[in-house]
């Protein structure tokens, strides 16, 4: 099956910054305190459920895969399109499980995991394939597991081109919470809370946090 051309063009984007941008994110979350404060609400939800492992999608150099581990989450491990960021992760958390893949086609069982963080990895993914994705997310978490969603607020993309001086470009996608909301709970996913915080001194635009729960029934 011919792969979206949106796949590619990410893969190809961070397997060519790979580095850079892990230099760049080691220390993102130190600064964050709500950041962190999201995550550890999660980790506490997920923890209490005993659902079944997490899953970081989209989990990049592993940053934030390993703040989850330090969090408590024994049973949690991270995805990412880039086999280049993947290499990196599994250098820097070596005791941490860190697989290639999409979040287009998980390659997990139905019913497999008690959660997901998507922490700014939906940002690449067309309007048109966002329901796709969401579906994908129902599939694989249990009946009443845990989502959380983390992206940039706005109406318009962010097209950054040659960065750190790689020739390659990409469209960063902004979106309303609202609509994520309701693009969520067309799958079947429902949020039970939502945080905007503003923008801080290294960002354009606010950032939102979505806590969801899958509302499928048990089986």
């Amino acid at each position: 099956m011919t792969e979206s051309s949106f796949l590619s063009t990410t893969r190809a984007f961070y397997d060519a910054v790979a580095a850079d941008y892990a230099e760049l994110s080691q220390n993102e979350l130190a600064p964050k305190p709500l950041d962190r404060a999201m995550l550890s609400a999660f980790a506490e939800r997920v923890g209490a459920a005993e659902g079944g492992p997490v899953a970081d999608v989209g989990c990049g150099p592993g940053h934030v895969t390993a703040y989850l581990r330090e969090l408590g989450l024994t049973d949690v491990f991270g995805v990412d399109l880039s086999p280049e960021m993947v290499a990196i992760a599994r250098r820097t958390h070596p005791s941490l499980r860190f697989d290639e893949g999409s979040m287009t086609a998980l390659d997990m069982p139905d019913s497999s995991l008690g959660g997901i963080v998507a922490w700014y990895s939906i940002i690449h993914t067309p309007a048109g394939e966002l329901s796709k994705v969401f579906a994908e997310f129902d599939r694989v978490l249990v009946p009443g597991g845990h989502l959380l969603l983390a992206f940039q607020v706005g109406e318009e993309p962010l097209h950054i081109a040659d960065p750190f001086g790689h020739q390659v470009s990409l469209d960063f996608r902004r979106w309303a919470p609202d609509r994520i909301v309701g693009m969520l709970g067309e799958t079947g996913i429902a949020v039970g809370a939502k945080l905007l915080r503003d923008p801080d001194g290294t960002e354009r635009v606010p950032q939102a946090f979505l806590f969801a729960r899958t509302s499928k029934p048990a089986r």
